[in-house]
């Protein structure tokens, strides 16, 4: 993928750092797992299924809120998710003191809600897409004085979720490639450039569904697209337009963005389960699928062991038996 001087002001690994620092009172320091036996080729899992609430999100959440002042953290955050950004914000929030509001779809999933809630978020239902939450959330922070926690399109949140990038090249320093599943953006941009700044021979790879790849379709465009609709089982990955900081950072850090089909991503979340022992979400699955389905091997050469990072955990045991058995 060709660089671009896209003009952005692109997160520093000095702020990456600084990040690190910041989160650690409630960021786990997430294990790197071997399944290479299980995969037939040199596999290991980056576990953020392992983070509180369950998902990568609360890296980027916790470093924005730590940062406001204490008069904005005393009126209160608000943020729209799909889920698992809802959930690690009101996280944040409740270690931080600070009232939340959280918009997600109608079509969210009840453990999202329910866990949002449970760490003490309002919980408002808006609309079917990214673009309905958005206008709820912003006209919920103008009527009550709130702040903006956005999901991934702001350099706080994606200085944060590059400290993943930080630790997979500390636990596995002879990673040839990181795969990164990509929704908005946030995950991608932060561990590209992590990664990049810190050692850039190390390919990384960004996964997006076929059904919601607004990234690839930006990639592929040279500007951020806006899809008219997004449809995936990866509840998690369906933005219709990525941001225009985190498109910045892929223009600039990452070598590729490949697609994978529903099929693939439901396979991956079973194999997760049933050989590497691991429980997946749909959206954090979708690494796995771009490894197993052959999307990664048809994309770019790689060579050395390849990272796949499990975005999250949070699905329900229902809908986990139904994928997997």
């Amino acid at each position: 993928m060709p660089r671009a001087d896209t003009g952005a002001q692109l997160v520093t690994l000095d702020e990456i750092a600084a990040a690190r620092d910041r989160i650690k009172p409630v960021a786990r320091v997430t294990p790197l797992i071997d399944v290479s036996a299980a995969a037939g080729r040199p596999l290991w899992l980056k576990c953020e299924n392992l983070q509180p609430a369950g998902a990568f999100k609360i890296r980027g959440a916790y470093n924005m809120v730590a940062q406001l002042t204490a008069e904005q953290r005393r009126r209160g955050v608000v943020t729209y998710s799909s889920g698992n950004h809802g959930q690690a914000m009101a996280l944040a929030a409740q270690r931080l003191g600070a009232p939340a509001v959280v918009v997600m779809p109608t079509t969210a999933p009840a453990i999202k809600i329910d866990g949002a809630k449970r760490f003490g978020a309002e919980v408002i239902l808006e609309g079917a897409t990214s673009a309905d939450r958005r206008a709820r959330a912003e006209a919920e922070a103008e009527r009550r004085g709130l702040t903006m926690v956005p999901p991934f399109d702001h350099e706080w949140i994606i200085a944060g979720q590059g400290t993943a990038g930080l630790e997979i090249l500390e636990q596995l320093p002879e990673a040839g490639a990181v795969l990164v599943p990509i929704g908005g953006g946030g995950l991608v941009a932060g561990v590209a450039a992590a990664i990049k700044l810190s050692r850039p021979a190390v390919r990384v790879i960004g996964v997006e569904p076929e059904g919601a790849a607004a990234m690839k379709a930006s990639v592929d465009a040279g500007h951020a697209v806006t899809l008219p609709k997004t449809q995936s089982i990866a509840d998690g990955l369906m933005p219709v337009r990525p941001g225009d900081l985190t498109f910045a950072h892929v223009q600039a850090y990452v070598d590729a963005v490949v697609t994978v089909d529903d099929d693939a991503i439901v396979e991956a979340v079973r194999w997760l389960f049933l050989d590497a022992k691991v429980v997946a979400e749909p959206s954090g699955a979708a690494t796995v699928a771009a490894i197993r389905s052959g999307a990664l091997d048809r994309s770019l050469p790689v060579t050395g062991p390849v990272v796949a990072i499990i975005s999250g955990g949070n699905i329900s045991l229902d809908k986990l038996h139904a994928l997997c058995f």
